[in-house]
């Protein structure tokens, strides 16, 4: 035979062999990657929670609703009236008074409003006509002069009036008042 032909068989035959050698490992990965498959069973499990979120309230209130009727105001009369501010909410809060005045009367009767009780007053608070009567401020955030309630507690004011001896004949049968706002807000991420 010729070389040329016997090299031509010689690589035929080599062909052929690595034409069989990669149908077997070919045959042998697919085997192996069944049975990779099936052996990579193993117990498994899961769990899962659940997430809630609930606001917190501001809930503000005064007692008693009505703080003064007073009837027969002379000169020279005086009162005290006690006030309750409450936080009925789940939060601490902050709050400030400011009044709406009505009547020419508001202008002459004098308002001095105490922390505490009127039978053990503390600081004074505000002192003035009833007309001008305001502490803290009700602008949103801490100007340092609001007064501050935790959740489920209450605050004690004393409302002390007089109508000066000074008074003239001009304010007989003058009615007059005043509408106390109190605003609250939460102290909690509220500089």
């Amino acid at each position: 035979m010729d070389t040329y032909a016997l090299e031509d068989k010689i690589q035929a035959r080599r062909g052929k062999r690595r034409r069989a050698l990669l149908a077997i490992l070919l045959s042998s990965s697919l085997a192996t990657l069944g049975a990779g498959a099936l052996s990579l069973a193993v117990f498994t499990d899961s769990a899962a929670t659940d997430g809630s979120w609930t606001t917190g309230t501001i809930i503000l209130g005064v007692q008693p609703d009505t703080g003064f009727t007073v009837n027969n105001v002379m000169p020279g009369d005086d009162g005290t009236q006690d006030i309750t501010v409450e936080n009925n909410g789940s939060a601490r809060l902050r709050y400030a008074m400011t009044s709406t005045p009505s009547g020419a009367l508001a202008d002459e009767l004098n308002l001095t409003v105490y922390a505490g009780t009127c039978a053990a007053p503390g600081a004074t608070l505000f002192s003035g006509k009833v007309s001008g009567a305001a502490f803290g401020d009700p602008a949103q955030g801490d100007q340092g002069s609001d007064r501050e309630v935790a959740a489920g507690a209450t605050d004690d004011l004393c409302f002390a009036w007089d109508l000066p001896l000074g008074t003239g004949n001009a304010f007989q049968d003058v009615t007059g008042g005043a509408t106390f706002t109190f605003d609250a807000e939460q102290t909690i991420h509220n500089p």
